[in-house]
């Protein structure tokens, strides 16, 4: 009882904030609030740390002054961790309060974990092992082993429109039982037997799939022989027809987007111009970590192209790149390890100096380039990279990808070149949102089978995951 009574009073003082000094003991753990600490931090340190009330109100953190290191980056580090939560150094003795980011280390710790996986295999036989035991654990992760069943209508295609050496369709593919993928397929205009696919997953940037920089891409490439899809991501675009925006969140939009470009890739291959023996992929942001994983994932893809995305400590801070434990597979892994599984086919990494990829050319491009040496093919994994850009998939960065694609593709990049023989995008039409909508302005063209909202959808892909596992014992 008399513990009782001790708790009850010092609930009391924690509740009140009242200076916890006659209480500072390892009876009550040290304890002291997260704000009150962080002021002694800041002044012990002479730094600054930034964040809202919101965040230290109510936090207390054990054993505070136990968790002093020499430097302020380590003390906070110290303090912080047993609450979840981290800082992110913003400048010289400049810190912002960070919730837990279970999908960020820093550069040094992705640097220690690189050279641990690198450690596990030393040749082609070793690194093949390994392969192998990612790859099930990948699709077993994302709920995907075995594929649910595709559907058995056929895609919606509408407003096809010509434009100066390509045409534009939008397509929308149902992917499961009342839920679709809406997207813009491009083809040129004028083309001869076969043709490659290019499959053009969208990022973390505003305007989705029908911002000017995806049109460009996607356009130019159609212009040079290609057949080029952008895509909505989950919950954004033509997607929030079906579901909320904050769905877009979800642990499941990770599957839901993977499934959505095996369904994609699955329909092109049914064209008659489509090559199968000519598959690419590229995408920029979550776009990236989408290529890189999709890459892994499927064989079919020849060529890769991820921007702005790769990173030893970095994989991807929404949970439609993360959200499942894909990266947990083979006792952890990471993107520079799902990048490698692309050998030894061509794959160009696009980085920038001003965001996580800026460690490519020192630290994740001589990694890709050791695996790509157990094949003999070093020289088919390249760098393109910006020190002075920042993360988009800016001009500078689609001129890089329209070089690879090119070369690997066997495209025509003359066929888009100006006098002055580089590539111009000026003769591409930039199309504003309605033309590109596959269920009209209001949605008012959703199949009636369509289902709404998130419940439903956890529904229809348990019950699919449930028959095809049903179906394959």
């Amino acid at each position: 009882m008399r513990f009782k009574k001790i708790s009850s009073t010092l609930l009391g003082l924690l509740l009140s904030g009242v200076a916890l000094a006659q209480y500072n003991d390892s009876d009550h753990e040290y304890k002291k609030p997260l704000k009150q600490v962080l002021t002694e931090i800041q002044d012990r340190f002479h730094v600054r740390v930034k964040y809202s009330e919101d965040m230290v109100k109510d936090r207390w953190v054990p054993y505070a002054d136990w968790r002093y290191k020499p430097t302020a980056a380590k003390t906070l580090a110290a303090v912080l961790a047993p609450l979840d939560m981290k800082v992110n150094e913003e400048g010289p003795n400049a810190f912002k309060l960070k919730y837990f980011e279970y999908s960020r280390i820093t550069p040094e710790e992705g640097r220690e974990k690189l050279a641990y996986l690198a450690s596990q295999y030393h040749d082609l036989a070793g690194w093949e092992k390994r392969k192998a035991e990612l790859k099930p654990c990948m699709y077993e992760a994302l709920k995907l082993s075995p594929m649910p069943a595709k559907p058995a209508s056929k895609p919606i295609i509408t407003n096809k429109r010509v434009m100066d050496g390509y045409t534009i369709e939008n397509i929308a593919i149902e992917t499961l039982p009342g839920l679709y993928i809406c997207g813009s397929l491009y083809q040129p205009l004028k083309a001869k037997g076969k043709i490659p696919v290019v499959l053009c997953p969208d990022g973390h940037f505003g305007d989705g799939r029908y911002r000017a920089d995806e049109q460009y891409r996607c356009a130019t490439l159609a212009r040079m022989g290609a057949m080029a899809i952008s895509y909505d991501l989950f919950a954004w675009g033509e997607s929030l027809l079906q579901f909320k925006d904050e769905d877009h969140r979800r642990s499941l939009a990770m599957t839901i987007q993977a499934l959505n470009s095996f369904r994609i890739l699955d329909y092109l291959l049914t064209l008659k111009n489509a090559d199968s023996k000519r598959v690419a992929i590229t995408g920029a942001s979550g776009g990236g970590s989408h290529t890189m994983l999709m890459t892994a994932l499927d064989d079919r893809i020849k060529v890769s192209v991820p921007v702005v995305m790769l990173s030893s400590y970095f994989s991807g801070g929404c949970p439609c790149e993360s959200g499942m434990p894909v990266h947990l597979c083979g006792g952890g892994t990471n993107n520079d390890e799902l990048a490698a599984m692309a050998a030894p086919r061509p794959q160009l990494v696009i980085s920038d100096g001003k965001d996580w990829s800026a460690n490519v050319p020192d630290t994740d491009l001589p990694y890709l380039k050791n695996i790509y040496g157990y094949y003999g093919k070093t020289e088919l994994v390249q760098n393109a990279h910006f020190p002075t850009e920042g993360h988009d998939y800016g001009k500078s960065k689609r001129m890089a990808m329209y070089d690879f694609m090119a070369q690997h593709l066997n495209l025509n990049i003359n066929t888009v070149k100006g006098t002055d023989g580089k590539v111009d995008e000026s003769k591409v039409t930039i199309e504003k949102y309605p033309a590109m909508y596959v269920f009209g302005e209001k949605g008012e063209r959703l199949p009636s089978n369509a289902i709404h909202g998130f419940e439903q959808l956890e529904k229809i892909f348990a019950a699919a995951a449930q028959n095809n596992t049903a179906s394959t014992h």
